[in-house]
């Protein structure tokens, strides 16, 4: 597969999303977003996602030089417009917005209406850990889940995420979509040309499928916890909480009135979002320590396998993203780059540069 440099992935992000009109800082915030979630591996949020807002800035869905506006606030709340603009300038507005409440009086919560897709959520929930504070993120998103019990979708991916500091640098980073899986990897399981597993998606019969094409047209994706006698409900009511936090809390569109999730959308999707910090110190002494016993104590559980170590929420991603900055280099699925390159010759910037060519396993 092919192997591009992380600067060259960058160049091209910010490069394309300046010829599709965004301002460079704002293209630039962009490019950070995406490049930070191939960094850490979850290709689902990176460059993967790149055309769908190139389309979008294109069709008019999304307004790149648009900037978010505060419609009401109190010293820790704040109800914001983020007048479709992009998902970086949205989120930092946001985000900043928390942080600096929450530094005044102890938590910072933004709730954010006419948004469009922000990414991972984590890496929102990080510019709060960053600055000592736990953080917060949610959105809602079009609908691609099917309820327990029910035929149709009607929620979204709706993630979740929570951050927070420990002593000597460390962290806890929970992101986590509240289906079995995010539909972006639906789509990277397509650029590989393999399958699903098992249970993360039913076809046009109501029944399971493991072919990713049949995943994404049809958009039935399983609640986290699968069917009703694995306990999928629970993920159906943590997707729940989240739509209340995003669209009732923000006035924005509820998940099953959001336009169907498409590479050619013309209809704005209005998404609600969340975005919230915390002041540890305003509680109990000794937070960051009882964080880092805790990440310490998971860690050091017995394996059931021993080349498998227990790992603590957000040390995949911080292994990967070490393995990752080593090398200097991120691996894309060959039909990616080869997207990208016919792309880039659409909107007239220069294609990606190919440093190698990894073995597929």
């Amino acid at each position: 597969m092919p192997e591009v440099s992380v600067k060259e992935a960058e160049r091209f992000m910010v490069e394309s999303l300046v010829a599709a009109g965004a301002p460079l800082s704002e293209a630039k915030a962009h490019a950070d977003l995406l490049l930070h979630a191939d960094i850490v591996g979850h290709f689902s949020h990176g460059m993967n996602r790149l055309e769908f807002y190139i389309n979008n800035i294109k069709l008019g869905v999304c307004k790149p030089n648009a900037m978010p506006v505060v419609l009401k606030e109190t010293v820790a709340t704040a109800w914001v417009d983020g007048c479709d603009g992009l998902g970086a300038t949205v989120g930092n507005f946001c985000m900043d917005l928390a942080i600096k409440k929450a530094k005044e009086c102890g938590v910072g919560w933004v709730a954010v209406k006419r948004c469009n897709h922000y990414g991972m959520a984590g890496y929102w929930t990080l510019k709060a850990e960053k600055e000592g504070l736990i953080g917060m993120s949610f959105t809602n998103s079009s609908p691609v889940m099917v309820p327990t019990r029910a035929k149709q979708s009607a929620n979204g991916t709706n993630p979740i995420s929570m951050a927070a500091p420990a002593m000597g640098g460390d962290s806890i980073v929970v992101d986590m979509a509240t289906t079995t899986a995010a539909m972006g990897k639906v789509e990277v399981q397509i650029r590989k040309g393999e399958p699903i597993p098992e249970g993360w998606a039913l076809g046009p019969d109501g029944k399971t499928t493991t072919d990713p094409e049949v995943a994404f047209d049809t958009a039935r994706l399983l609640p986290l916890g699968g069917f009703e006698k694995t306990s999928g409900y629970k993920g159906f009511c943590l997707s729940t909480m989240v739509e209340i936090f995003c669209s009732g809390l923000s006035g924005s569109r509820s998940t099953h009135n959001i336009p169907p999730w498409s590479h050619n959308q013309t209809d704005a999707p209005n998404l609600g979002q969340c975005f919230v910090a915390v002041d540890p110190g305003c509680f109990a002494p000794g937070f960051e320590q009882r964080v880092a016993e805790c990440l310490q104590h998971w860690r050091n559980l017995e394996p059931v396998d021993p080349s498998l170590p227990v790992l603590a929420p957000g040390d995949k991603e911080r292994n990967n993203a070490k393995i990752t900055v080593a090398r200097g280099t991120i691996i894309y699925p060959q039909s990616q780059v080869e997207s990208y390159q016919r792309m880039a010759a659409r909107i007239g910037v220069r294609p990606l540069e190919i440093v190698n060519m990894q073995c597929s396993k």
